[in-house]
């Protein structure tokens, strides 16, 4: 494993990280969470210098941190971020991000979290946003529940493209979504942007925060109090999806009742 994971290293050298950057990323995508001290000494560098690292990582979205200092936890995002990471990056080119795309199975294999349940969560605009590019990673379609009037205000000028996308990834999704005009006039775009929509009365069924569920998360984004927030864990997911068709039968039900 030692040979494998110093061709990572050279590898994700050659994407761009830094060499500190790359041994801190590799100790953290092994433990999956932990503190600086705690990371800093599975990379084998001191506790400053590993938090500046770590810094520089969240900064690029390959780990997020939750709490504050100096109780601090780290986590590593899925391999795929390295993917998401460099697609933001105008310089890099399409022959980096076919190697970073090639790169995802390996890392995947020294993820140490991937089979375990984690929460994330992320704050304001910009983590609203992160939580919805990560569900355009799903190999599923997706489950939603839905409220198109506070989507657009909470978000704007972001969905549009966000639907396209989605779209163009060939995910489809199904939302329950409380009738209201702005819930119309996007359930005219449903042809065109993979969607099907069931409303429910909005004097009873109205609710705020989204919901996604897809693989084994559960996205929820709270417009209100600008938080997003993803649940990794199959067993949670698989409820959720299952509660989610009893909910969808009765959307349809209300959907044909109010027509």
């Amino acid at each position: 494993m030692k040979d494998v994971n110093a061709e990572l290293k050279l590898n994700l050298q050659y994407l761009g990280l830094s060499e500190k950057e790359t041994t801190v990323y590799m100790a953290l995508l092994e433990l999956g969470k932990g503190t600086v001290s705690q990371i800093s000494r599975k990379a084998g560098i001191n506790r400053t210098t590993g938090y500046d690292i770590l810094s520089s990582l969240a900064d690029k979205r390959l780990v997020n941190i939750s709490g504050k200092e100096p109780k601090s936890e780290f986590a590593v995002e899925p391999p795929e971020a390295i993917v998401t990471y460099l697609k933001y990056q105008l310089e890099e080119t399409n022959e980096q991000i076919k190697k970073a795309e090639a790169l995802v199975p390996e890392l995947r294999l020294v993820h140490a979290t991937q089979n375990r349940p984690k929460v994330k969560f992320y704050e304001g605009s910009e983590g609203l946003k992160h939580v919805y590019e990560d569900t355009l990673n799903s190999s599923e379609p997706i489950r939603a529940y839905a409220n198109v009037d506070d989507m657009h205000k909470g978000l704007p000028n972001y969905f549009p493209e966000y639907y396209k996308r989605r779209a163009e990834k060939n995910i489809s999704i199904r939302a329950i979504v409380p009738k209201t005009p702005s819930g119309e006039e996007r359930k005219s775009h449903d042809l065109e942007e993979k969607r099907e929509i069931a409303f429910v009365p909005p004097e009873k069924y109205y609710f705020s925060p989204e919901i996604n569920i897809y693989d084994n998360k559960v996205m929820i984004a709270s417009w209100r109090e600008k938080l997003g927030i993803i649940i990794e864990s199959a067993e949670i997911a698989d409820a959720m999806k299952k509660i989610y068709e009893l909910a969808w039968a009765e959307a349809k039900r209300l959907n044909d009742a109010i027509q």
